[in-house]
């Protein structure tokens, strides 16, 4: 019997997978509550009118020592060969960062805070996220993407809870936020107790050529989820302001709810996705077609601006990009374990691949200058729909790829 027929006959414990997914999502509710409300709240009490422009100094020092740290600990975390203790360490450090944050009294102790939350949350994530490829074998590899959808909706549902008017105030929503965080990841440490499979833990490369020859898919797919990535990050930081390009009466909240919306549509789409692609034995093939939708999306999007109807059309433009673009991601995370071919450098590798996440909120903000002023959001999006068509070509040619070598 082949690895790969084995691997597919291999099944995890759905304890261990449904814990998993509830710590991933976790994960999630560490960042998405504090990054996007909290921390800024914090920032205007310390900075006053210039909370801005300190806003965009921390989140780009904070990037800078996320992408850091996220390979460092993925590698600590390949070299003593237990992620566990790293995740509960980063879990320990990710709370106690977090119930610090108001005891800053200057903008120097806040940004100090902020490196070392960074830090510590990465300790977490880096290892959590090479732990799924130790233990999910590859016909199960489809469920677990889908599994991981319910975070970015986790996130933003643990958001809107603790900015509930009167619910808590500023420093009591850090706790909150620490408290589900714990409740969330906390559980697949204590009861996960996954099925071992020794072929997860194998190097798959026989000699030079070989390994030359498994690179490919992964430069293939790590540059498919970059292009997605700066479309999803475009949108993150400027939907609303292109929104109020083609309706200025669009308001935040209404921006909110569509964006709520499409996270929490999109994960029965990513758990029916997955599920087919591990039955179908088609790992790439839902993402390139994600990636061909979003691009579809994004069409409409740029072509919104220049018709009668186009906040109808930007809506569902942006509703299309939307969810092809969070089932493409949450998929990509766990078909990703699939081509790594050094069980070894499994931490350390998926650290580089969460360049992908960073590297775009660092350009997008350039980029979007350099072409908005000039072209307008039309000119943006045409060019966000042709990286999407780009990842679709990288994923279609990884997909045979891999057909060819099982």
């Amino acid at each position: 019997m082949s690895d790969a027929t084995a691997q597919g006959d291999a099944r995890q414990s759905w304890r261990f997978l449904l814990l998993y997914a509830l710590a991933w999502a976790g994960s999630a509710i560490a960042y998405v509550p504090f990054l996007t409300v909290l921390l800024p709240v914090r920032v205007t009490e310390l900075a006053g009118t210039g909370d801005v422009r300190m806003l965009g100094f921390l989140t780009f020092g904070g990037a800078i020592a996320a992408s850091i740290a996220n390979i460092g600990f993925g590698w600590l975390s390949d070299w003593t060969g237990h992620r566990r203790v790293w995740i509960a360490i980063g879990l320990v450090g990710n709370v106690a960062l977090l119930l610090m944050v108001p005891a800053a009294q200057g903008l120097v102790e806040l940004l100090a805070i902020i490196l070392g939350w960074q830090l510590a949350l990465n300790m977490m994530m880096a290892p959590l996220a090479a732990w799924a490829g130790d233990y999910v074998p590859d016909g199960q590899k489809g469920l677990l993407g889908g599994l991981m959808a319910f975070a970015p909706a986790a996130g933003a549902i643990t958001t809107a809870f603790v900015t509930i008017p009167g619910l808590a105030g500023p420093d009591e929503r850090l706790w909150i936020v620490a408290a589900i965080v714990l409740t969330c990841v906390a559980p697949v440490l204590i009861f996960g107790a996954p099925t071992q499979f020794p072929e997860l833990l194998r190097d798959d490369l026989g000699g030079p050529a070989e390994a030359v020859d498994a690179a490919k898919p992964v430069k293939r797919m790590w540059a498919a989820r970059l292009a997605v990535q700066v479309a999803e990050a475009a949108l993150f930081a400027y939907l609303l302001y292109w929104f109020r390009s083609i309706d200025e009466g669009v308001t935040d909240a209404e921006v909110a709810r569509i964006f709520g919306f499409v996270l929490a549509a999109a994960v029965p789409l990513a758990l029916l996705s997955g599920r087919w692609a591990d039955r179908a034995g088609r790992p790439i093939l839902p993402l390139a077609i994600c990636a061909f939708i979003a691009a579809i999306g994004l069409s409409a999007m740029a072509l919104a601006s220049g018709v009668a109807s186009g906040l109808a059309l930007a809506l569902a433009g942006y509703v299309v990009f939307g969810l092809a673009a969070t089932v493409f991601l949450s998929l990509h995370s766990s078909q990703t374990l699939r081509v790594l071919p050094r069980a070894r450098h499994r931490g350390r590798d998926l650290g580089f691949f969460n360049l992908t996440n960073t590297v775009p909120s660092l350009v997008m903000p350039w980029l979007t200058i350099a072409i908005v002023p000039v072209f307008g959001y039309s000119g943006l999006m045409a060019l966000l729909a042709a990286l999407a068509l780009v990842a679709c070509g990288l994923l279609a040619s990884t997909g045979r790829a891999l057909i060819r070598r099982n």
